[in-house]
């Protein structure tokens, strides 16, 4: 299984965009890191499992072909504070949360956070337009 946090492992559209969200974020007093790059079915079938067929909780409702992370246009973050990783989205850590976002909304990229159902404050993804199929298309030619 694959689960990657390198940046190299996003198409080459996607890296500077990772790389330009880290360093404006730190700009803005936010230490960021990336948690999760490209994900193979494997991984992403063992995500969607979790809290389903396995134990923990629900964190995707994406099946391996259905992220974005199958196709190397999505990344995780978690901001960092005192060197311990940030997941309350609520009160002033999500204030913080809404400053990742907006942050990586203005380099062009869609926030997970925005979305009415199953918010995802961790994800960012550029799908420019492309359907699965056609990334995988893509994919499959070595083209990102």
């Amino acid at each position: 299984m694959i689960n990657s946090r390198k940046i190299e492992d996003l198409t080459p559209t996607m890296q500077p965009l990772a790389l330009r969200h880290i360093e404006l974020c730190a700009a803005n007093g936010i230490d960021i890191i990336i948690t999760s790059t490209y994900r193979d079915a494997a991984s992403q079938n063992a995500l969607y499992a979790q809290g389903r067929t396995t134990s923990g909780g629900i964190v995707t409702n994406a099946r391996a072909g259905q992220s974005w992370h199958n196709y190397r246009r999505a990344y995780d973050v978690v901001p960092v504070r005192a060197g311990k990783a940030v997941y309350n989205t609520s009160g002033v850590d999500g204030k913080v949360w809404q400053r990742v976002g907006q942050i990586g909304e203005s380099l062009g990229l869609e926030w997970a956070g925005r979305w009415a159902n199953f918010r995802e404050y961790p994800h960012f993804q550029k799908t420019d337009g492309l359907t699965f199929d056609e990334a995988a298309a893509l994919m499959q030619a070595g083209i990102a």
